[in-house]
């Protein structure tokens, strides 16, 4: 199992419902790092680091029905591991 670095823009409904909060649990429940960060177009930009079925789980679940709020789109591209220390919100 190899590392892998995911860089998703999450839109819909994502901000001000706890849908940071919800990335970080399920990221660092798996032991990943990364980021949720809001952005002023109503997006939120999530990158995912670790393992790879963990990185792809956690992907998977950004539009989830477990999600808060309301995702009407998830766009995502594999990206080169950085090696990103703990997760932060933003």
């Amino acid at each position: 199992m190899s590392g892998l670095r995911v860089v998703a823009l999450v839109a819909g409904q994502v901000q001000g419902v706890g849908y940071r909060w919800f990335v970080r649990q399920s990221a660092t429940a798996r032991g990943l790092t990364g980021s949720a960060t809001n952005l002023p177009d109503g997006r939120v930009e999530v990158v995912l680091e670790g393992p790879a079925d963990d990185v792809r789980a956690v992907a998977a679940a950004l539009s989830g029905s477990d999600a808060p709020g309301s995702v009407s789109e998830v766009q995502q591209q594999d990206d080169v591991v950085q090696g990103v220390p703990g997760f932060t919100v933003g």
